[in-house]
């Protein structure tokens, strides 16, 4: 890909302009050796404009331009300005997203994939282990029952409901049920901004975003800082109101028939508190719930 100046707004630019901006502003000039100038000298937070363009040899105008959006930069030039700025490897990732997007003429939108009875099967089979997938916005699709006695009344919520981030900000029995709440809301915002590379203008992420931006302070400031995260595997501790403190050890695989869908399993260690916790819950779901909650949640109710 090559520079390339537009005049119409490109979505795919303009978050990427503005994500670059995000980390400029918390890039100290002392990371790039600078000297920090006089106390007040500085009239904007972290580094200028100009110390980001001379650092990655291009042009203060031509670093503006990519700023506002203006101008699509070419991979060797967004290489340096990933340096320049010390991007992660996931931010890079985001950002070199959004650039190869913004040569698309039209933004996808993708229609919902439906999950694949075999995959619902599959999560009933797993009776001693809370399962459950997650598709594009980080929305709960499908779920076993036992994954449905651990998180809060899933089974019970209207389908715009169930969604991860939106119940970390909307359900207040998330502050309880998670031990780290605040790591955990943190992260899912970051994720959800990760989400945003395909799309940025999608009408579910914009309506999703308005809602809990309107309804929440912390999440309107947390995705106005514009940090992503991207994860695959890890550990948790959740309070559930009956049973206690379980921790799980937790793996995603991603669906090779539909990208933006992962199946998520939570596994405690063998002969762990956890694993006998979880041996009582099962212990409590009537049998007929995996039959009865399959044609519900086909249904999408």
């Amino acid at each position: 890909m090559r520079d390339v100046s537009v005049s119409a707004k490109n979505p795919h630019l303009e978050e990427l302009g503005q994500f670059l901006k995000a980390r400029r502003s918390e890039l100290s000039p002392a990371a790039l050796g600078l000297p920090p100038g006089d106390p007040g000298s500085r009239r904007v937070s972290g580094l200028r404009r100009e110390e980001v363009a001379a650092h990655a040899s291009i042009s203060q105008d031509y670093y503006s331009r990519i700023e506002q959006g203006r101008l699509a930069p070419s991979p060797p030039v967004l290489n340096a300005l990933a340096h320049t700025l010390r991007l992660t490897p996931v931010e890079r990732t985001y950002v070199e997203g959004l650039a190869r997007q913004a040569d698309r003429r039209t933004s996808p939108r993708r229609r919902p994939t439906p999950v694949r009875p075999q995959i619902q099967r599959l999560l009933d089979q797993l009776t001693l282990t809370p399962a459950f997938v997650v598709g594009k916005y980080l929305d709960y699709l499908a779920w076993n029952p036992l994954a449905a006695a651990l998180l809060i009344d899933i089974d019970k919520m209207a389908p715009h409901e169930r969604n991860y981030v939106r119940m970390l900000f909307a359900d207040p029995r998330m502050k309880d049920f998670y031990d780290d709440w605040e790591g955990m809301a943190r992260t899912g915002v970051a994720l959800l901004r990760m989400q945003a590379v395909d799309n940025p203008k999608d009408p579910r992420l914009v309506n999703l975003v308005g809602e809990l931006s309107v309804g929440y302070p912390l999440f309107r400031q947390w995705w106005a800082s514009r940090h992503v995260a991207s994860q695959n595997f890890g550990s948790k501790t959740i309070h559930h109101p009956d049973l206690g403190e379980f921790t799980f050890d937790w793996d995603s695989f991603y669906w090779s028939g539909d990208p933006d869908q992962h199946l998520t399993v939570w596994s405690p260690a063998p002969g762990s508190p956890s694993e006998e916790k979880l041996r009582i819950l099962s212990s409590w779901i009537e049998p007929s719930a995996t039959t009865e909650n399959i044609t519900t949640r086909r249904n999408g109710s």
